[in-house]
Order: structure tokens, then C-alpha cells, then sequence
């Protein structure tokens, strides 16, 4: 989960180019002013956006690993947004937004003999990175596409005619009928030895793919969610958090989270998603047992219980320790 290289903090980085990738879908590129080269990245890495409105928002780079000039990303303008696609699709060249990152909690398993990369609209960004970075190390892989209509997809035209891997790519219009899309129950169904599955997209895609690979070997199956699931747990119930460093302890009730109360005793905690999607809010447990409410942590990073995201996860035990 930690990336290892030195990344951007609040960096002002200038727009490069905007571009229409598909319907409601731009891109952008973002450059240091000076030309100099950015830290690098790993494929399923993702910037956070500070956004002049005062929100921060995360979008996955989808070059191949090694480009060092310039950052690109795409964003899909929602109707529902609350400021952040919006704000990203106003953007002009010649524009300066505040960049922190790369940090990749998506991140490509080293030891994977091959990769099966399932996409669902703009989760295409994170898949097509691995898929270029597969392709540039001659790894086996096939990447599925999945959109309603091809006008929704972005790089459908370079994917299809242009891409060195064209031949590795399936693209799935349904229309807005799923029975007429990808069967992932077929797809899914044989477990190759060694094959790891990645998926991004919608959540009734990432719900879909989950179920039908629910017999895969635990940690072979990694997915990059958007937005939180609803995570079926009990009534909540009041905690107490000792925080070593500070010498300080504090009581969560029942409707409060750790991260509430954190901030309102003078904690300043990065937080993006609020959800436990982003992993931003990570923070290290020296004791206790914490109840994982999150979907950034692997199912073995969980049973460790070292690390919990502040922002959604509560505790199993009465206290918990925290390295604050």
C-alpha cells in the first residue's frame, strides 16, 4: 500500500492541452512550467486534484509508466456532480491546479504469469496504464472494455486501430441491456494458474465482476472503486482512541467517526473521499482490534490490523492505539 517514490505535494502544475476523448469524457494534461521531468509512476497510479472551489478530487493516469514530461488524465463529466467533474471540464491551457500525488493503491501484482483487465467507462483510465504497461514488458494480458454506447468510451478509436495491442482488446456496447454485453460468468468461470484480474468501472460492474470471480484464489481478484459500497456491519457502537505520539485520548461515540472527532480536537488528517476508496486517511494502529469499514485494504492488509482508514472504520475492541 505505500508507494515507495517521492510524490508532488500541493504542486501547481499548468494545462498543457484539453482534449474531447468521448462523449462527456475530456482529458487533460498537466506539465511542470518549467519542462522538468515529474516523479514517475506505476500503472493504476492517480493524481489528487486541489481544486480552486476547495474541493480535491482523484483521477487515474492512464500513460504508460516511464513518461516523465507530463501527467494525463481524463474526467467524466457528471450530472450529478457536486463541483469537482465539472470544475475539470472548465479547465483552459494555460491553466495552473494544484497536484498532489502520484500514489497508487491499484497497483499492477508483480507476479502475476498473466492479467485479465476488465474496464467499465471511465475506469478505462487505470486499465488502459496496466495494459500499457503489460504490453511494454511483453506480459501476457487481454483487456474487455465495457460502455452502453461507443460514444460513452474514451480512446475507443485509438484502442480498436491504432493500439500496439489492439489484437488483446474486446470492446462490449450493451445498449444499456447487460444481457447483451460482456458475460463475465463465462469469462470468469476457469481459474488460470497465476492469472490476476483487474477491474474498474461502475459499481454495479465491479458488484458483477466480484460475484462471478468469488471463486478465484484470495488476492488474485483487485479492484478500484470510485465511490464506497454499502459495507454490512452492526450498530455502532462508541470506541476510545489513545494517541501515543500525543499523549492523548479521546472518546468516538456511537454517532461520530474517528476522523470527525480527530479534526475537531485539531487533527489535521488528509482525507479525499471520506468513503474508504482513496486510502488518503491511512493511519497506523500500534494496539487494538479495528473494525474495517473500508475498501482500499486488501482482505490480508485487514486481518493485520496495523492500519485503519480513519474516515469510515470504527473498532472491535474498547480502545484502540493510534500512531497520532
Amino acid at each position: 500500500m505505500r508507494n515507495p517514490i517521492t510524490p508532488l505535494d500541493k504542486q501547481p502544475l499548468i494545462v498543457r492541452a484539453v482534449k474531447d476523448e468521448a462523449r462527456n469524457i475530456r482529458s487533460v494534461e498537466l506539465a511542470l512550467e518549467s519542462g522538468e521531468a515529474l516523479p514517475p509512476f506505476e500503472a493504476g497510479a492517480h493524481l489528487a486534484m486541489h481544486l480552486d472551489n476547495g474541493l480535491t478530487r482523484q483521477y487515474s493516469l492512464y500513460d504508460r509508466p516511464g513518461v516523465r514530461h507530463s501527467y494525463r488524465v481524463a474526467v467524466l463529466k457528471d450530472p450529478a456532480s457536486r463541483g469537482g467533474s465539472r470544475f475539470m471540464h472548465e479547465l483552459k491551457v494555460g491553466d495552473r491546479l494544484s497536484v498532489s500525488g502520484p500514489v497508487n493503491h491499484f497497483p499492477l501484482a508483480t507476479e502475476a504469469s498473466s492479467s485479465l483487465l476488465i474496464a467499465g467507462g471511465i475506469g478505462v483510465t487505470p486499465i488502459l496504464s496496466m495494459a500499457l504497461a503489460l504490453h511494454h514488458v511483453g506480459s501476457s494480458f487481454q483487456m474487455h472494455y465495457c460502455a452502453r454506447h461507443a460514444e460513452d468510451a474514451a480512446f475507443v478509436g485509438w484502442l480498436k486501430n491504432e493500439a500496439p495491442f489492439s489484437y488483446r482488446v474486446q470492446l462490449h456496447f450493451d445498449g444499456g441491456d447487460p444481457s447483451k454485453g460482456l458475460d463475465l460468468r463465462a469469462l470468469l468461470a476457469e481459474v488460470v494458474p497465476g492469472r490476476h484480474l483487474y477491474c474498474c468501472g461502475p459499481g454495479g460492474l465491479m458488484d458483477a465482476v466480484e460475484a462471478a470471480s468469488a471463486h478465484w484464489p484470495a488476492g488474485t481478484v483487485h479492484f478500484e472503486r470510485f465511490k464506497a459500497s454499502p459495507v454490512v456491519t452492526g450498530e455502532n457502537r462508541p470506541f476510545r482512541i489513545y494517541l501515543c505520539r500525543s499523549k492523548m485520548e479521546l472518546e468516538v461515540p456511537a454517532e461520530k467517526t474517528a476522523l470527525k472527532v480527530l479534526k475537531e480536537n485539531g487533527f489535521d488528517i488528509d482525507t479525499i473521499c471520506e468513503e474508504g476508496v482513496c486510502g488518503s486517511c491511512l493511519t497506523d494502529v500500534l494496539e487494538g482490534e479495528p473494525e474495517h469499514r473500508d475498501q482500499i485494504l486488501t482482505e490480508d492488509e485487514k486481518s493485520m490490523n496495523d492500519v485503519m482508514a480513519v474516515c469510515c472504520s470504527r473498532a472491535k475492541s474498547d480502545r484502540l492505539v493510534l500512531d497520532l
